[in-house]
């Protein structure tokens, strides 16, 4: 089996090897057909460890491939941990991956950088899988930072655009911020536990839960909590937390396919699949759990009204993603973690859905990314209508789809939770259901529905989307519905056997299977609940709105045009981050630049040595005069310094 983990990360790699290295010379189509092979060999593959692990039941694999080094008694090593949560990860991951590389071939088509993207994609691909796959902090520290230089690349993929090297620098920052607080969080593991392997640190941490750490003088911290704050510091930066939330909106400013492959299954995800493995350390830190919660339910709710205001199709999904988002974390908060997981695979799924159907859309409309620009597309792309419609549902938590079985059993465990922040987060995710379904539905209605707002030339050339955009579209619908009936096995069961940990004092997923029959009478309960009820309020609230009285939006935007202001200006972080992180990175270089360019390597070494050498140069040219008594003169005064040394400095005179 070692050789069959080898093959499902490298294979994605030799692909990313081929297509970046070879581009020219296997030409576009051998760039697509090697990557897509190699992803596509790593889904199977996926699917082999699958029935392997849960069908067939074989243990989990806990193995070092090699020891890259041994510091003190230290072993950094590659390894991989293989249980039921890595394969859940690796088959969400592969699948969304292979439908983005084909849906890709029909989106980059006329792409001078056709083969350089593919390389990018499946080089993403190989370090997310580095990452879930990881049995030591080492090579998730790996995986997180590659997943985090890949995607610097591409979201800039399109390097001549200013706004795209904004918004990858932007991304490349802010993300810094949080591995920073990952990495000092890793720093405090080993500090703690003298290993980096994860059984070792979960197996010891019991007898850590009482420890203290003094960071300032007097004050002492639980050092279980300081460790996982810091590296929950780390999941905020990937995956888009407040206030370390801003780069993921600009990261649109990449090819479509990329914003559905880091939406939908890399990067974002890893935060959250980070805490979920951590669990054996979060669940012995109270204060942690309520920081993730708080932190969590304001992501949910105040990131799902920002896309009430946005107008570019994509910046929509995206604010999406952000709420969606919020929803794991606050899962995670409450030790949800099977549903947090759930919620992350059944996102995976419609999200990614919704990217390339937004993609689809922007094809036809002629690269039109403006929702006030379309209106009435439903009769001219019906495949990406249907899809879009199912990718909505589902994001929303309609009864039956995928999104409604996670959704609900987040609501339903913090509902159930009892620490700190508890009542807040509930208020928050239920708001935020209510605000899912109007913003969704907005930008479903005035792209797909409403009158046509775009000009004769575009609707002479508008049609539905090649069979490689439109086929990954459907492929991506199917888990969209059935992906939620895994609940029973994948939140109430025992799917994820040891691979999660949680207290007994925080077992709400325990309380809450008691009441749970089945998935047909978990649908029958979601109907009387309140989630539902403000799901289809928000979708009615948009109906009207949007298709009947589009004024009473103007108007509200009028009336409380200071809320207005706020939302669309994003809270005044974006320009918190202008000011602080990447202002204080230009003016960090300036000062660097200065201080230690101009000043000091050209003022004091390059020039000062010159001028050194120059000085010394001009005293030298005196000697050499070429008159005998110069030369006799430099004879004796050198011969009375060395007689002076020797008579007043020399040792052992």
């Amino acid at each position: 089996m070692e050789k069959i983990y080898l093959a499902i990360v490298l294979a994605p790699l030799l692909g990313a090897i081929l297509a970046g290295l070879f581009g020219k010379v296997i030409g576009r189509s051998g760039a697509h057909w090697v990557t897509i092979l190699g992803v596509a060999t790593s889904f199977v593959l996926s699917v082999f460890v699958f029935k392997h692990l849960v069908i067939d039941g074989a243990e989990p694999f806990n193995g070092t491939v090699y020891t890259w080094m041994l510091s003190d008694g230290i072993h950094m090593e590659i390894g991989f941990l293989v249980d039921r949560l890595t394969t859940l990860m690796l088959l969400v991951v592969t699948f969304v991956s292979l439908m983005v590389h084909v849906y890709t071939i029909g989106y980059m088509h006329d792409d001078p950088g056709y083969q350089r993207f593919f390389s990018y994609i499946a080089l993403f691909t190989f370090s997310m899988l580095m990452l879930v796959m990881s049995n030591n902090f080492l090579q998730l520290f790996f995986g997180w930072e590659a997943v985090g230089l890949v995607s610097y690349l591409l979201i800039g993929f399109w390097y001549k655009r200013p706004s795209a090297i904004y918004a990858n620098l932007k991304a490349f920052l802010v993300n810094r911020v949080g591995d920073f607080g990952f990495l000092l969080g890793i720093a405090a593991v080993l500090m703690y536990f003298n290993s980096l392997d994860y059984a070792e640190v979960f197996a010891a941490a019991p007898a850590m839960a009482d420890a203290k750490i003094e960071i300032f003088n007097g004050v002492q911290w639980s050092a279980m909590t300081v460790i996982c704050i810091l590296l929950f510091i780390g999941a905020m930066g990937k995956s888009a937390q407040v206030p370390l939330h801003v780069w993921l909106p600009d990261s649109m400013e990449g090819p479509t396919p990329i914003s559905a492959l880091i939406h939908a299954a890399t990067m974002v995800t890893a935060g959250i699949f980070m805490v979920a493995r951590m669990s054996p350390l979060f669940e012995l830190s109270e204060t942690a759990l309520s920081f993730v919660l708080v932190i969590g339910s304001i992501t949910a709710l105040f990131m799902g009204l920002l896309g009430l205001v946005q107008n570019d199709i994509k910046r929509v999904v995206a604010y999406s993603t952000l709420s969606q988002l919020g929803y794991m974390t606050v899962a995670l908060g409450v030790s949800a973690y099977s549903a947090a997981i759930f919620h992350l695979m059944t996102h995976a799924f419609f999200k990614a859905l919704l990217f390339l159907a937004a993609g689809s859309v922007i094809i036809a409309m002629h690269h039109e990314q403006d929702i006030r620009k379309m209106g009435g597309l439903r009769k001219y792309l019906p495949i990406t209508y249907w899809t879009s419609l199912v990718g909505s549902l589902a994001l929303i938590g309609f009864p039956g789809l995928a999104g409604f079985f996670s959704k609900d059993t987040i609501i339903e465990a913090v509902h159930a939770s009892h620490i700190a922040g508890s009542g807040f987060a509930y208020i928050a995710v239920l708001t935020g259901v209510f605000i899912t379904a109007l913003y969704s539905f907005r930008m479903f209605f005035l792209v797909f529905h409403t009158e046509e707002r775009f000009d004769e030339h575009t609707r002479s050339h508008l049609h539905e989307t090649p069979a490689v955009v439109t086929v990954p579209l459907i492929m991506l619908a199917i888990p969209s519905v059935v992906a939620g009936y895994w609940i029973d096995p994948v939140v109430f069961g025992d799917y994820f056997g040891n691979a999660i940990y949680v207290g007994s004092q925080h077992d709400v997923i325990g309380h809450l299977a008691e009441g749970f029959h089945g998935a047909a009478g978990f649908i029958l309960h979601g109907i009387m609940g309140p989630a539902f009820w403000l799901a289809m309020a928000g979708l009615g609230t948009a109906w009207f709105i949007y298709t009947q009285k589009r004024e009473i939006a103007a108007a509200a935007a009028e009336r409380f045009h200071w809320l207005y202001r706020a939302m669309v200006n994003k809270y005044g972080f974006d320009r918190f981050n202008e000011i602080f992180f990447a202002g204080g990175a230009r003016g960090t270089g300036w000062t660097l630049w200065k201080l230690g360019d101009v000043l000091f390597i050209d003022g004091f070494l390059v020039n000062g040595s010159a001028k050194l050498v120059g000085w010394i140069a001009g005293i030298a040219r005196h000697m050499q005069s070429g008159y005998l008594y110069h030369y006799a003169f430099s004879m004796i005064v050198g011969l009375l310094l060395l007689l002076s040394w020797f008579i007043w400095f020399a040792p052992g005179t």
